[in-house]
């Protein structure tokens, strides 16, 4: 490596996909376990980014910050989807529904009926309409 002109192949491998990987898992925030651990990833591939940069083998040592950053963020707003998602199915008692389905077993009415019955407790907790599945 000549003093001047740095790493003549710079090893960026491991800032850049901290970086590609916390994106992607703040994008998926909506999808929950995603973005925690992607951001976990993240942050452990942007540290050994970041270790490459301090000595001398990498050159993106402000992107694998950002990748640490950001997956930071991404595992912080994920567990603030755990924590918004758990507040809703208690909410809707979605623990019912799945104990309904599991008590119908292969009896399709039965099956209906709990989805009936779910849809409804939905749309009078969450106070929306929802359009039923029509049926394949």
């Amino acid at each position: 490596m000549s003093p001047h002109t740095g790493p003549l192949n710079p090893r960026n491998g491991f800032g850049i996909a901290a970086l590609v990987l916390a994106v992607i898992g703040l994008l998926s925030v909506a999808t929950v376990f995603a973005p925690i651990a992607l951001g976990v990833v993240a942050v452990i591939l942007g540290i050994l980014g970041r270790a490459r940069a301090k000595r001398g083998i990498a050159d993106n040592g402000g992107v694998a910050i950002a990748g640490i950053v950001l997956g930071a963020l991404a595992v912080v707003v994920g567990l603030a989807f755990v924590a918004i998602w758990n507040t809703v199915w208690k909410d809707v008692r979605g623990g019912d529904y799945i104990d309904c389905i599991q008590k119908a077993g292969e009896n399709q009415v039965a099956e209906q009926h709990c989805a009936d019955q779910f849809r409804r407790t939905v749309q009078d907790r969450l106070s929306v309409t929802l359009t039923p599945a029509s049926a394949p």
